[in-house]
């Protein structure tokens, strides 16, 4: 655990609800971030907390099992009597935390919370929606075919894009962390891929397989300034991709680097002027990770822009802040404080 971080003037405490699970696929591992910024966060003297764990009902029940219910009112009520809530940090990878449904109810009961607005989470977490506002604000991003259903006409062009480019990813468009991701590099495995996809989201994205180097880079918002950092990069096993299980699994075998090496001026450049351009123009708030794809031959593309991302012992967000010469605690707290006081 940090040292605990300085209280600057007298304050009076500041109420922080931690909401954690979800319910969803990535449950696990928003209980493993949940647990990172509890750490920070009760490190800190003018921060009250208290934590909730959400099922797949929205159910939210405290750490001892006590049911808790969290009102228009902004009360967080149990057994034990209500206690007001000042500010939410909603640490749901996936549903309902990424995909802007929490964050509009929260909206409605007028708490403020940690990272992006619903209209921004909703937009990032659709890889479709994704792809055609990066591609409208002029930031390159990787070749694909959309795909709206599993009909013969659809699988027709997801075959067609197979036969082009040699290999393609199959990926579910409403899911994160890579779940629904699918390599196909033959046709017996494509309508395989596209079942399985479709029955994670109803849009499917056929994206070309590019031999690329994964870059990754933290933006977010330091006492007022949008921080981009230098970009990080993830190696994967050259047997797989950067799936969910090698990204959360205790024996993941890729390797990161919080900073990667070997890239121009140019292409850094180009990297965090695309980074800017995303968290501008799609209205980022807080916090993000955008990744990025470095092709052999030197082609840039933007990936995907996380809206929460990961903060486990092995991710790359919080390793990449503090690399950049800022702690957490003060990061997060400082935005707390912003927005209540």
């Amino acid at each position: 655990m940090n040292s605990r971080v300085p209280n600057p003037e007298s304050r009076v405490p500041i109420n922080v609800l931690l909401i954690c699970g979800g319910g969803g696929s990535e449950h696990d591992v928003s209980l493993r971030t949940a647990d990172f910024i509890q750490r920070h966060l009760e490190a800190v003297d003018d921060i009250s907390l208290a934590r909730a764990e959400m099922d797949g009902n929205g159910r939210l029940t405290a750490p001892d099992g006590r049911e808790r219910r969290l009102g228009q009112d902004r009360m967080l009520r149990d057994d034990n009597g209500a206690w007001e809530v000042h500010y939410v940090v909603p640490s749901i990878h996936g549903y309902p935390g990424e995909t802007g449904d929490l964050q509009s109810q929260l909206e409605l009961f007028g708490i403020p919370y940690y990272g992006c607005g619903p209209e921004a989470s909703k937009l990032c977490f659709n890889k479709v929606t994704t792809k055609l506002w990066l591609s409208a604000l002029g930031i390159d991003n990787s070749p694909y075919q959309f795909l709206c259903s599993n009909e013969p006409e659809e699988i027709a062009k997801a075959t067609m894009a197979l036969q082009q480019w040699g290999a393609v990813f199959v990926k579910a468009s409403n899911q994160g962390s890579s779940v629904g991701c699918y390599k196909v590099t033959a046709k017996e495995e494509l309508q395989r891929a596209l079942a399985r996809a479709f029955e994670l989201s109803p849009y499917v994205l056929v994206e070309k397989c590019l031999k690329v180097r994964e870059l990754e880079v933290a933006a977010y918002t330091y006492e007022g300034e949008l921080i981009i950092t230098p970009p990080g990069e993830v190696c994967a096993p050259s047997d797989t991709f950067y799936s969910y299980e090698e990204k959360y699994a205790e024996g993941s075998r890729a390797v990161t680097h919080v900073e990667a090496q070997g890239l121009s001026n140019a292409q850094l450049g180009w990297i965090r002027e695309a980074s800017r351009r995303a968290f501008v123009g799609l209205q980022l708030k807080d916090l993000s990770r955008i990744d990025f794809f470095l092709t052999d031959d030197g082609g840039l593309y933007l990936n995907e822009v996380n809206t929460f991302p990961g903060m486990t012992s092995i991710s790359m967000f919080p390793k990449m802040l503090e690399n950049a010469g800022h702690d957490f605690s003060r990061y997060l707290t400082s935005l707390i404080r912003a927005a209540v006081r």
